[in-house]
């Protein structure tokens, strides 16, 4: 099931939660286009470079 980010609704992109090791994320605007994957250890780094 995908999430939309609390910052900023329907402006960026969802994630989905339920996979352990696995982190899809889409375009909140292109709810059927692709979607990218990212290992959680990946996504971990990514969003806490961007809360720096």
């Amino acid at each position: 099931m995908f999430e939309i980010g609390d910052r900023a609704p329907g402006t960026g992109g969802e994630v989905a939660s339920g996979h352990p090791t696995l982190i899809p994320v889409r375009d909140s605007k292109n709810p059927l286009g692709p979607k990218l994957t990212f290992r959680a250890a990946a996504w971990t780094a990514f969003v806490a470079h961007l809360k720096r």
